[in-house]
């Protein structure tokens, strides 16, 4: 899997998460709407959960 390393200049970076229904099944996207291509998806079963990181 490629990485982009692309840096981006942002002040105040705005980070947003949903969770959108798909044939396969639920997705969480985590998306940086201050950059473009700035998002990664999951499948929804498969995220983790806030808790389990603590």
């Amino acid at each position: 899997m490629a990485t982009d390393t692309t840096a981006a200049n942002v002040s105040s970076p705005e980070v947003m998460a949903s969770v959108n229904p798909s044939p396969c099944g639920d997705e969480l996207v985590i998306a940086d709407i201050t950059c473009d291509d700035a998002w990664l998806s999951v499948r929804a079963d498969d995220a983790p959960v806030l808790p389990d990181w603590r």
